[in-house]
């Protein structure tokens, strides 16, 4: 049973292959034979498959190199069945062969420059590549060899040998060398068409009843015009039947009246391509000068529109008729606001402004105000009817110069201050002595008064009895005589608030003096106002200027009163000290500071006090004496609860001495 099934197996084999044709390929490019996405095409391909058809045969196509196919087809039990090469059209091969497929030719592909190969001999003593096995190879076969024989395996070899210089010429057939030609740009076509040629089927002889068959088929298809499409179909022409001989003639005569009219064309063309190139080189020359111009103007006008936007001043150019022509739009608002005045209170005009300066041509630069800011206004005549207009703000230079008329105010102040506190100390001087002489008579008369009363029971002094009267004497004198004290304290005081600080040498200064000065002249400030004073023991003591640091408590002070409201407030004054730190703090329940007034309060002319005679320099000036003394101000504060400012200075021990 098993070898019945082997046999059957056998014959069934037998019978699949008679009923099919083995074509063997060997091109892979369009329009012979080539592959796409894996499936087989192509005018050979095509034409079998429609011929295997008619012969009820079916076409098994199989890929091998060119060689190994022309060995295959002479060999009688080769796998292979037929394949499409070319064949001399005045030479046959010594194989099955079908009817021509279609024509073709074979001529000498050179290098670029090399010189033109008319006829067979031109190729004498030179290196030639031939395809073993091509038409061309079957062709020379047959003729004497003149030329050095270079045997190749396919005609892109040869081409690479000829780029590599080891060949002269290629020998190719025009299908294979118009794929290639693109592939190597260095070599051209060097004739005209050398050996004419036809695409045949061909099989070994031992398959000659194939051929028959194939060529039954083939000569079907070109009677029904089936043959006619694919030649249309892959070669974009009908059925090859021109006389290629005569066709050559013709086409070489053509050839060389085109040749004529071209050398001709070629020597016109070149005396005007010479004469563009000088008028091209001109003019591209003349277009780089240009842009290379354009390019710096373009550069120069941005760099100069950026330095003009990043300005903060404001730059506006009107004419005459009130037209803005530029601006880098920094405050042009201001000159059609109806609150932008001159400083003293006129009304700012701008039409007669840009006429007045037009028609005069000098310049104008006016101080201007708009609400609490200061502007300084520049109009300058740039044409005969153009005019720039400048635009400065000056705040702050403004409040500089009322801050140095303040400063030079209060400098007169504090002479002035000295010298009626050097007077107020002369009289005074005088009330303590008179009031010890005054007390020192009382008490001297005090026998006599004793015994004027014995002689007069009922002797009154200012309506009282002379002990009552003796005694309201003695507390009269010690209130005169400490009031006077407490007079030349102040003064004394007041005298070193005022004196200027002249030299950088610190001393050793007590916190706790510093707070008992600062009570004393700011008394008349906190006699409405509760206020605590928490003063260390051990006395907290500090290396620096006594004066200054009673400046700063003074104005910590008054800053405490302004915040809280008369009657109710209360304030906190502490010295302590903490971690080799003397600190001194006052605290109140005023209105406080928001975080963003917080943030700026220390600012110099920044106040929330200015519309009552605020400065904005207090605590200015306090953080800079802070910080000249090595320290720190250290402030908290919450909306309607109240704040804290703490002065944080250095402790004084042996080492910073």
């Amino acid at each position: 049973m098993k070898y019945l099934t082997l046999l059957l197996a056998l014959l069934c084999f037998d019978s699949v292959a008679d009923q099919s044709i083995v074509f063997g390929v060997h091109s892979k490019t369009a329009p012979l034979e080539w592959r796409n996405n894996g499936v087989d095409q192509g005018f050979n391909i095509e034409l079998m498959d429609r011929i295997g058809q008619l012969t009820n045969r079916r076409i098994i196509v199989r890929r091998k190199s060119f060689q190994e196919l022309v060995a295959d087809i002479h060999n009688p039990d080769s796998d292979i069945d037929v394949i499409a090469v070319v064949s001399p059209v005045n030479l046959g091969r010594q194989l099955s062969q079908s009817d021509p497929i279609y024509a073709t030719h074979a001529k000498a592909y050179t290098l670029h420059g090399k010189g033109y190969i008319n006829d067979w001999q031109d190729l004498i003593g030179k290196r030639v590549a031939i395809k073993k096995g091509a038409f061309v190879d079957v062709y020379l076969s047959g003729y004497p060899q003149e030329f050095e024989r270079v045997d190749v395996d396919l005609y892109e070899t040869g081409f690479q040998l000829m780029t590599q210089g080891k060949v002269d010429v290629v020998l190719a057939e025009s299908f294979v060398a118009r794929r290639l030609l693109p592939l190597y740009p260095g070599i051209r076509s060097g004739s005209d068409a050398l050996i004419y040629g036809a695409f045949n089927f061909v099989a070994n002889n031992q398959r000659n009843a194939l051929m028959i068959e194939i060529n039954d088929a083939l000569r079907q298809l070109k009677l029904s015009g089936e043959y006619d499409a694919l030649v249309n179909k892959w070669f974009g022409t009908g059925r090859e039947k021109v006389d290629l001989t005569s066709t050559q003639k013709r086409t070489f005569a053509l050839a060389i009246v085109i040749s004529i009219i071209s050398a001709i064309g070629m020597i016109f063309t070149g005396f005007v391509s010479i004469s563009l190139r000088q008028q091209k080189r001109a003019l591209k020359a003349e277009l780089a000068q240009r842009l290379d111009i354009q390019r710096q103007l373009v550069s120069l006008s941005k760099q100069f529109q950026s330095v003009l936007d990043g300005i903060p001043n404001g730059v506006t150019i009107y004419s005459q008729d009130l037209q803005k022509l530029w601006s880098n739009d920094n405050n042009i608002e201001l000159l059609s606001s109806a609150d932008f005045h001159y400083e003293d209170g006129r009304a700012f005009n701008l039409d007669s402004v840009v006429t007045q300066v037009i028609n005069q041509q000098t310049s104008q630069i006016e101080e201007m105000a708009h609400g609490q800011q200061f502007w300084q206004l520049q109009v300058h005549p740039i044409t005969n009817d153009q005019v720039v207009i400048l635009l400065e703000e000056t705040t702050e230079a403004h409040q500089l110069r009322q801050a140095n008329d303040e400063a030079s105010r209060l400098a007169s102040l504090g002479e002035l201050s000295a010298g009626i506190a050097h007077e107020i100390n002369n009289p005074t001087g005088l009330i303590v002595h008179s009031i010890s002489q005054l007390q020192q008579v009382i008490a001297d008369c005090q026998p006599a008064f004793d015994s004027y009363q014995k002689q007069n029971p009922f002797w009154l002094i200012t309506g009282l009895a002379p002990e009552q009267a003796l005694d309201e004497a003695y507390h009269s004198c010690n209130t005169i005589e400490e009031g006077a004290q407490r007079i030349s304290r102040i003064v004394s005081d007041l005298k070193r608030y005022a004196l200027p600080t002249i030299s950088s040498e610190q001393t050793l200064v007590s916190l706790n003096e510093v707070v008992n000065v600062s009570l004393r002249l700011t008394a008349n400030q906190i006699k409405t106002f509760q206020v605590s004073i928490q003063l260390s023991q051990p006395e907290a003591m500090v290396y620096g200027d006594a004066q200054q640091l009673q400046q700063v408590l003074i104005n910590l002070i008054q800053n405490a009163c302004h915040a809280c409201e008369a009657g109710k407030g209360n304030l906190v004054i502490e010295t302590r000290t903490k971690d080799q730190q003397a600190i001194l703090s006052v605290t109140d329940n005023g209105c406080g500071m928001s975080r963003s007034t917080l943030a700026r309060v220390t600012e110099p002319f920044f106040t929330t006090r200015r519309t009552v005679g605020g400065s904005g320099l207090g605590l200015s000036v306090c953080s800079r004496i802070i910080k000249a003394h090595k320290g720190e101000l250290l402030m908290t504060s919450k909306l309607k609860q109240g704040t804290c400012i703490k002065v944080c200075l250095p402790l004084a021990t042996k080492e910073n001495n």
